[in-house]
């Protein structure tokens, strides 16, 4: 068969320029890896096209068999347009990623089928399914065991890659009610593939920048250990996830970590006040232990990328200013914020529909960057406006100077992990608030 997946589809907007488009793909961050590994699994006898929407125009002309569509809930009215073209050609057309995940029947209105939550084995049934002329609406991700095989994620991409990119674990088992990771089918269940595995296939990557996936690499201490113990002369640099309590814990994990070849880690701290962290189950943040986290990193030549979250039940008007106050102590090399997003199959949606606190339902707008429902001590506008606010500061011309000249304490590629990061950051921090 002649397989369509896109992996990434695109809202429009001001096209970017040159410099901004070769950044955001050598560097950027995709919002999952499961059109890569869709790819990836897929039978060799079968022809697949695998693009990205921002930089590659969608083939309409082309005669495909099945065209799959992975999209997040910001992208789901782009989406729904490029299915509901495909299906008027008589292409079959399947759904997945978190938004159709979050909410299958609506994205079943658009499609053939829909492949709900992380499922690899799901698609190969659904090729199996097409070719017999038995499509099922919908394919449930089967429970995760040892026998579970995930797959590899290198494909063959159009363009400059890089970063290449990978998943040693997969699932998240905190439970946080505003994630739409851990509350789609399977993503509470914690998976980890076979060291030797993983090192084979980070043997096969091209590229020596790699970004791990995972959703973080501090669930399992044990075996991230032997991960980094395993990494060590395969002469990769890398960044990952990981979560405050083990890298303000476990410095024989950081340390590690360095010596694998990490440049940065990335962490959700996504607030500064303890009682919003324990309102929203983000049990692995203790605020009081984020100055040991960040020491541990600096103190062995990484870089500290953190992701702060506003618009909680317990934020204030004064959030903002206690927040830029401790990046500031903290000398955090990356801020990247964000407004809470009740995103569709979460359990932060559910409370504030019921509430009736949802301003809006068009999800374009659920981009991390509106307020699309009612805060409880500010205005939307005022939430808005806040946000806007300490990152036009925190990316100002002298704190990003001094963020990224402070960076080359660290070596010369965390330098420039930090130095791109920060310039994307700047380049792109006003489209995110169109």
């Amino acid at each position: 068969m002649n397989i369509l997946i896109i992996e990434t589809v695109w809202m429009g907007g001001a096209p970017y320029k040159f410099l901004q488009k070769t950044l955001l793909t050598t560097f950027s961050i995709l919002p999952t890896l499961q059109a890569r590994e869709l790819a990836a699994i897929t039978p060799k006898q079968h022809k697949v096209t695998l693009i990205n929407e921002r930089y590659t125009e969608i083939p309409y002309e082309t005669k495909f068999d099945v065209a799959l569509l992975n999209f997040v809930t910001s992208t789901a009215p782009r989406a729904y347009t490029i299915a509901d073209t495909f299906r008027k050609k008589g292409v079959p057309v399947v759904l997945c990623g978190f938004h159709a995940s979050g909410l299958p029947q609506e994205a079943k209105q658009h499609a053939d089928s829909v492949l709900l939550g992380r499922n690899e084995y799901g698609w190969l049934t659904v090729l199996q399914d097409i070719e017999q002329k038995h499509l099922q609406p919908f394919y449930h991700a089967p429970p995760y065991t040892t026998s579970v095989q995930l797959p590899a994620s290198q494909v063959s991409l159009p363009g400059f890659m890089m970063t290449g990119a990978l998943e040693a674990t997969r699932g998240c088992p905190y439970h946080c009610e505003f994630c739409p990771e851990t509350n789609t089918e399977g993503g509470a269940t914690f998976f980890k593939r076979p060291i030797s595995e993983v090192i084979a296939e980070i043997q096969t990557i091209p590229q020596k920048i790699l970004m791990f996936y995972d959703t973080s690499l501090t669930v399992d201490p044990g075996y991230t250990k032997e991960l980094f113990k395993k990494m060590k002369g395969l002469h990769k640099k890398f960044f990952c996830n990981g979560n405050v309590d083990v890298l303000a814990q476990d410095p024989e994990l950081v340390r590690l970590s360095k010596k694998a070849g990490c440049a940065a880690w990335l962490i959700g701290f996504e607030s500064v006040c303890q009682d919003t962290l324990n309102m929203v189950g983000k049990t692995t943040n203790i605020v009081d232990e984020y100055a040991q986290a960040v020491h541990n990193i600096h103190s062995n030549h990484m870089a500290v990328i953190g992701d702060f979250i506003f618009g909680f039940d317990t934020d204030t008007p004064e959030v903002f200013e206690k927040t830029l106050s401790v990046i500031k102590d903290l000398d955090i090399d990356v801020a990247d914020f964000s407004i809470l997003t009740p995103f569709p199959g979460t359990p932060l949606f559910e409370k504030l529909d019921k509430q009736g606190r949802i301003l809006t339902k068009d999800w374009k707008l659920y981009n991390m960057g509106h307020m699309v429902f009612q805060p409880t001590h500010m205005t939307p506008e005022q939430l808005e406006r806040g946000v806007q606010r300490i990152s036009n500061e925190i990316y100002g011309i002298s704190m990003t100077t001094k963020r990224v000249v402070r960076s080359l304490r660290w070596g010369l590629f965390a330098f420039f992990v930090v130095f791109f990061r920060n310039l994307v950051a700047m380049m792109s921090r006003r489209r995110l608030f169109e």
